[in-house]
C-alpha cells in the first residue's frame, strides 16, 4: 500500500505540474516574458550600432567579471552589451537580428495570436542568420575593414575564407546564389512566379489587348486579323470599314466573373467567309493559366466574411470535471466488487473526460474477461451510477476499460471547438467538427473520407444538436462558392432557421418555392435531381480525364479546363434528411433507392449524405442503407438491439444521453460528447451569413426525369378494360367506397384483379388517387353521371 500511496503522490505532482503549465494564463504570462526578453534584445543589438564602439573595449572580458564593469553606454546596460557584442562581433554580424524572428512567433503563440507554423519560423530564422551572415561578410566585409563591426561576424569571416581557398570567389558567389534561390523557392510561393516571369519571352506582335482587335488597312487594301493578314482577292471590293464589325465573344467561367476577349469577323450574308490560313494556330486556346492567372471561384463574394467566433457562447466551466476524492472513491468501489467475486486487480487508472471517466484496469493473470464483463450491473450497483459501459478488452492496449458517468458532467461548447488548435488547422475538404473525447482532445473528421454518415437515436439524445454541431463546423471553414447544402425537413421545423442563407449555402429545385425541402413529393423530386447532377458530374470528370472532385477543381483552378466545353467549378454538395422514418413510412422505395445510388457513387463527385433517424429499426435501416454508409453516429437509444441495427454491435444503450454518442467507422467505436450548439446562436451565425451579398438566386439543381410509369393515371389503358369494370364502377358509386378489397370481396376476385380495376376506375375519374391509409374518393355521386362516363368510354 506504501508503494502505491507513493505513485499516487507522484501522480498528483505531475499532474499538479501539467495543469498548471497547461493553463492559458500560465501560456500568456510565459509569452508576455518571453515577448520582453525578445525587445530587450532587440534593443541591445540596435543600440550596438550607436555605442558600440564606447563599449568594445570594455566587454571583452568574461561572463562573470561583467558585474565589475563600468562605463557602459549601452541602451540595456552590461548585460545588454555584452550579448550584443557576443552576437553581432563574434557570432554572425548584422544577420543575429534573425535570431529573434523565433521567439517571437513563439511569445505570440503562447499569447493565442499565431504569426506562422512554429517550424517553419525555426527553420526560416536558422537559414537567415546562417546565410545572410555569409551574404554581408562576402558583398560588404571590405567596407568595414576599419569598423568596430564585423557586418558579418567571426562565423561569416571563417565560412567565406574557407569557400574562397577551396572553391575560389567565384564558386562562393553561386553557392550563396543557389542556395539563397533554392531557400525562396521553398519558403515563398510566389517567387518561382517571379523568375518564370523574369525568364518569359515576350510576343512583340501582341503588346496589349488592342491588337487583338481586326485592324482594317486601307492603303494595301488587306485585312489583319491578329497575326494574320487576308489577301485582298479573298475580301468583296465594295465592302467597306464601316461595313467590317468585329465582335467580342465572352468565355465565361463559374458566375461569368471573368472573360477572354476572342475576335470574330462578322460579315453580310452575300460576303465569303474568311477562312484562317493556318488553322493549327486557330486551335490554340487562348483560355489558360498564363494569359489569365488561377480561377479564383470566391471572386464572385470576395468580399464574404467568414463568421466570427464571437456569435457562439462560452460556457464557464470548472477547474475539474470530477474531484480526487471521487476519483479515488470510484477505484476503491471497482476493486473491492471484483475481489468480492475472486478478481485481483494489478492496477488501475483513469482518464477523465468531459461526461465520463474511464478506469482502465489490469486483471490478475488468468482471469477471464467475460467474468469481469457479467459483473456491469454489480460494479454499477456499486458505484450508484446512472449507466456504465465496460469496454473488455480496450482495442490496442491490454487493459479492460469501464466507463462511469462523471457527477458534474462538462457542457462542451462549440466555441471551444471552433476556435480550438486543431479545428483552427485542419486541411480537411469537409471539416466535421463533433465534440470532446474520452482525453479531452477535439474529436473531427473528414465527411469527404467518409464518405457518407448515418446518425441515430432516440427522441431527446441530441440528434439534432448534433446535425446543427455538423452544419455549424462547415459554415465556419467553407466559402458559399465551395459548399451547398440540400436540408430534407420532414419536420418543418429543425431545418427552417437555415432558410435566411438560401442565396449563400442552400441547393434547391428551379420551381421549389421554399429553400428547405419539407414536402414528400419534392424530396423524391430533389433526390432524383441530385442523381442526375451526380450524373452529370461523372460525364465531366470523363472529359477531364480526372477521377474525383478534388482533382476535377484543381484543373480548373489552373484554366486547364475551358468553359466553352461545358466546364464549370463543381461546389461540394451536403444534403442532410432528417426524419429518414418518416420518408421511408410515406414514400418507401420512391425514396430508398435514389438515396442508395447516391450512397453508391456521389462520393468521387463531391456529394455526400447524412440521413438521421429516431427509428433505429431494421424497417428503416435497411441492409441497402447500411452497406453504403460505413460511418455511423448513435446517440442514447432504449434497447440493445437498436444499437446492433446502427452500429453493428451494442454499447448505445448504455449511453447517458444529453450529446452522449458512439461514432464508428468500422470495428472500433469512439465515444464522444457532442458540442452544444444552441438555437441562438444558431440564429446569430445565420444573420451574420445572411446580411452578406449573396448570388442572385440560390444553387439550382438540375430538374429531374419524369419516367413514364410516373405520369399517374397515363399508364392505364382503359381500352382494355376488366369485364367486371361496369359493375364495380357500380358498386362504387352506390357504395360511395373506393377500395380494392370492397371490390375484391363482392366479385370474389384476386387483389391484383381487384388493384388493376381500381387503377382503371381512377384513370376514367371515377374515384380519385391514392391517398395512403385513407380510402380513396368517390367522385361520382349518382348513377346518372356514371351511365354518362360509361357511355363515353
Amino acid at each position: 500500500m506504501s508503494r502505491n500511496n507513493k505513485k499516487d503522490k507522484s501522480n498528483g505532482f505531475f499532474y499538479v505540474v501539467k495543469t498548471f503549465f497547461c493553463d492559458e494564463r500560465t501560456k500568456f504570462a510565459l509569452g508576455i516574458i518571453l515577448l520582453i526578453f525578445v525587445l530587450y534584445l532587440f534593443l541591445a543589438l540596435l543600440s550596438f550600432f550607436f555605442t558600440g564602439e564606447a563599449d568594445q573595449s570594455i566587454v571583452n572580458g568574461s561572463w562573470a567579471k561583467l558585474e565589475d564593469l563600468k562605463g557602459i553606454t549601452n541602451w540595456t546596460g552590461v548585460r545588454g552589451a555584452y550579448w550584443a557584442e557576443v552576437m553581432i562581433n563574434r557570432w554572425f554580424g548584422v544577420a543575429a537580428f534573425s535570431f529573434l524572428w523565433f521567439p517571437l512567433v513563439l511569445a505570440f503563440r503562447l499569447m493565442g495570436v499565431r504569426l506562422m507554423a512554429l517550424w517553419k519560423a525555426f527553420i526560416c530564422s536558422s537559414v537567415f542568420v546562417i546565410w545572410f551572415s555569409l551574404f554581408f561578410t562576402f558583398f560588404f566585409s571590405s567596407f568595414f575593414d576599419n569598423s568596430f563591426i564585423k557586418i558579418g561576424g567571426e562565423h561569416g569571416e571563417r565560412c567565406i575564407t574557407w569557400l574562397n581557398i577551396y572553391v575560389g570567389t567565384p564558386g562562393t558567389f553561386f553557392i550563396l546564389l543557389g542556395t539563397g534561390l533554392l531557400f525562396a523557392i521553398f519558403a515563398f510561393s510566389s517567387t518561382l512566379p517571379f523568375i518564370k516571369k523574369l525568364f518569359k519571352k515576350k510576343d512583340n506582335n501582341i503588346d496589349d489587348t488592342d491588337s487583338q482587335i481586326i485592324e482594317v488597312e486601307s492603303d494595301e487594301k488587306t485585312k489583319k486579323i491578329g497575326d494574320e493578314i487576308v489577301p485582298p482577292e479573298w475580301i468583296i471590293q465594295e465592302e467597306t470599314e464601316e461595313d467590317t464589325n468585329s465582335l467580342v465573344e465572352t468565355v465565361a467561367g463559374h458566375n461569368d466573373e471573368e472573360a477572354v476577349v476572342k475576335p470574330v469577323l462578322e460579315a453580310d450574308d452575300d460576303a465569303i467567309e474568311i477562312e484562317s490560313a493556318t488553322p493549327d494556330q486557330e486551335e490554340v486556346s487562348e483560355y489558360n493559366v498564363d494569359n489569365l492567372g488561377l480561377y479564383d471561384p470566391t471572386l464572385e463574394l470576395s468580399d464574404y466574411k467568414y463568421p466570427k467566433l464571437e456569435l457562439l457562447k462560452e460556457y464557464p466551466q470548472s477547474q475539474a470535471f470530477i474531484t480526487k476524492e471521487e476519483q479515488e472513491t470510484n477505484q476503491k468501489k471497482i476493486i473491492t466488487t471484483l475481489r468480492h467475486y475472486g478478481i485481483g486487480i494489478k492496477k488501475i487508472y483513469e482518464t477523465v473526460g468531459p461526461t465520463i471517466t474511464l478506469y482502465e484496469i489490469v486483471p490478475d493473470d488468468g482471469v477471464r474477461i467475460s467474468k469481469i464483463r457479467n459483473l456491469e450491473a454489480d460494479i454499477m450497483l456499486s458505484l450508484a451510477a446512472k449507466g456504465i459501459r465496460i469496454i473488455a478488452p480496450i482495442p490496442g492496449k491490454g487493459t479492460i476499460g469501464i466507463e462511469v458517468p462523471n457527477s458534474s458532467p462538462k457542457i462542451v461548447s462549440m466555441y471551444g471547438i471552433i476556435g480550438s488548435k486543431k479545428y483552427q488547422e485542419s486541411t480537411y475538404e469537409l471539416p466535421v467538427a463533433l465534440g470532446r473525447t474520452i482525453t479531452n482532445e477535439v474529436f473531427m473528421f473528414d465527411l469527404c473520407k467518409m464518405p457518407h454518415l448515418l446518425v441515430a437515436g432516440a427522441t431527446g439524445q441530441g440528434k439534432s444538436v448534433g446535425l446543427n454541431a455538423v452544419i455549424t463546423s462547415l459554415l465556419y471553414k467553407k466559402h458559399p462558392s465551395q459548399l451547398k447544402f440540400v436540408l430534407v425537413d420532414p419536420k418543418k421545423v429543425e431545418f427552417n432557421i437555415y432558410a435566411d442563407i438560401e442565396k449563400h449555402f442552400l441547393a434547391k429545385l428551379p420551381d421549389a418555392d421554399e429553400p428547405v425541402i419539407t414536402d414528400t413529393t419534392k424530396v423524391v423530386q430533389t433526390l432524383n435531381s441530385l442523381c442526375k447532377e451526380m450524373d452529370q458530374r461523372y460525364d465531366l470528370l470523363k472529359l477531364a480525364h480526372v477521377r474525383n472532385i478534388k482533382e476535377y477543381n484543381e484543373k480548373f483552378i489552373n484554366r486547364r479546363l475551358n468553359p466553352e466545353k461545358g466546364h464549370k467549378f463543381l461546389p461540394y454538395i451536403v444534403v442532410i434528411v432528417d426524419e429518414f422514418g418518416d420518408l421511408i413510412m410515406t414514400a418507401g422505395k420512391e425514396v430508398e433507392m435514389p438515396i442508395a445510388r447516391i450512397a453508391q457513387l456521389a462520393r468521387a463527385v463531391g456529394i455526400h449524405m447524412i440521413i438521421a433517424t429516431q427509428r433505429p429499426s431494421v424497417n428503416i435501416i435497411t441492409g441497402v442503407i447500411k452497406a453504403n454508409f460505413p460511418a455511423r453516429i448513435a446517440f442514447k437509444v432504449s434497447a440493445a438491439v437498436d444499437s446492433k441495427t446502427i452500429l453493428d454491435g451494442s454499447g448505445a444503450q448504455q449511453l447517458v444521453g444529453k450529446g452522449d454518442l458512439l461514432f464508428s467507422q468500422g470495428a472500433d467505436f469512439e465515444r464522444v460528447q457532442c458540442a452544444f450548439v444552441d438555437t441562438p446562436e444558431v440564429e446569430n451565425i445565420v444573420h451574420f451569413i445572411a446580411e452578406q451579398r449573396g448570388y442572385p438566386t440560390a444553387f439550382e439543381l438540375p430538374e429531374a426525369d419524369v419516367a413514364e410509369s410516373d405520369s399517374e393515371v397515363g399508364s392505364v389503358d382503359l381500352t382494355k378494360r376488366d369485364v367486371l369494370f361496369n359493375d364495380a364502377a357500380r358498386l362504387v358509386v352506390a357504395s360511395q367506397q373506393g377500395s380494392a378489397s370492397n371490390i375484391q370481396r363482392k366479385f370474389s376476385i384476386g387483389y391484383n384483379r381487384a388493384g388493376r380495376i381500381v387503377d382503371q376506375l381512377e384513370a376514367a375519374g371515377i374515384i380519385g388517387p391514392y391517398e395512403g391509409s385513407k380510402s380513396r374518393q368517390v367522385l361520382v355521386q349518382t348513377d346518372y353521371e356514371l351511365e354518362q362516363i360509361l357511355n363515353n368510354l
